[in-house]
């Protein structure tokens, strides 16, 4: 079984890398690494519950002229 939580950047590299197709370039290996990055960010705001409410994404849109 994996360790997830103590699973360390060279680890997350590795596995990043492993998980590319072998004709992957530079520029697919930092577009993965980045979009990998948001996702871990976003989930760590979530924990903190530091996300827009339902209301408030309903308000910005309204204030863009966007029916939701």
């Amino acid at each position: 079984m994996k360790r997830m939580a103590t699973t360390t950047i060279r680890e997350k590299a590795h596995e990043l890398i492993d998980s590319l197709p072998e004709t992957a370039g530079w520029d697919d290996l930092a577009e993965r690494a980045r979009y990998l990055a948001a996702v871990q960010r976003g989930m760590e705001a979530a924990d903190r519950g530091d996300f827009a409410s339902p209301e408030r994404v309903r308000e910005m849109f309204a204030k863009w002229g966007v029916d939701v």
